[in-house]
């Protein structure tokens, strides 16, 4: 059994400035050097998106969103009725923020948050985040060999949310800090997230397809329950 054979499927993605760059040698750091190579790495990142889904005969389909998408009922309900479209007619939604075109008060700022709005917008019932770890722990498991790892998270204290943590990936923006930020976005208003890694999908498999929380975090408001 498959995911897409289970669950409508929505793919919120980044890379575009990080696959622009493999053409562009411009600096990220100026905006119009990040819009450029935003620009330029779009069509490379949907082709490598196209010839992996192609391989499983699953077409693609791109969206690209900025925070005004989701500032008016009418904006936000063509955005819903495209990836109802979608999947009506199993066309695999990608969406990416809009680097191009947006402006610096238009901007998530990473997709963490980005995943989290489209997930609540589009109501659906969980968000997995796939990252470079394999959850949330109570240390940085790099670190610390005693590390233990959350399975479940209901809450999430200020501090946490405030913490300044980077990630070591010049062309990342996130970090588990925004992870966190995303998480408690959707726990306060009733929705899940799962945390796992994405080199190793065999923690995502084992709870999306049979049920067991082997690995991973997942975060749910109190009042919530797996389903």
């Amino acid at each position: 059994m498959d995911i897409a054979k289970r669950y409508d499927v929505v793919l919120v993605t980044s890379g575009a400035v990080a696959a622009g760059y493999s053409t562009l040698k411009l600096d990220k750091r100026k905006q119009i050097g990040k819009k450029a190579l935003a620009a330029a790495g779009q069509p490379i990142l949907m082709a490598a998106y196209k010839n992996k889904f192609d391989i499983y005969d699953i077409d693609i389909a791109q969206i690209l969103l900025t925070e005004d998408d989701f500032d008016s009922r009418k904006r936000t309900k063509i955005f819903q009725e495209i990836i109802d479209a979608h999947l009506s007619n199993e066309i695999l939604p990608i969406i990416n923020e809009n680097d191009i075109t947006s402006t610096p008060e238009q901007l998530f700022g990473d997709n963490d948050q980005l995943s989290a709005v489209v997930t609540y917008a589009i109501d659906a019932d969980l968000l997995v985040i796939l990252s470079d770890i394999d959850g949330y722990s109570d240390k940085n498991p790099q670190e610390h060999a005693d590390a233990r790892l959350y399975k479940t998270i209901d809450t999430l204290p200020e501090s946490v949310l405030a913490d300044s943590s980077t990630p070591n990936d010049p062309f990342a923006t996130g970090g588990i800090v925004t992870k966190l930020k995303a998480a408690n976005f959707l726990m306060e208003r009733g929705k899940k997230m799962f945390l796992c890694s994405g080199f190793d999908l065999s923690a995502m498999e084992s709870y999306l397809l049979n049920d067991e929380h082997r690995l991973g975090t997942l975060f749910q408001a109190k009042s919530t329950t797996k389903g």
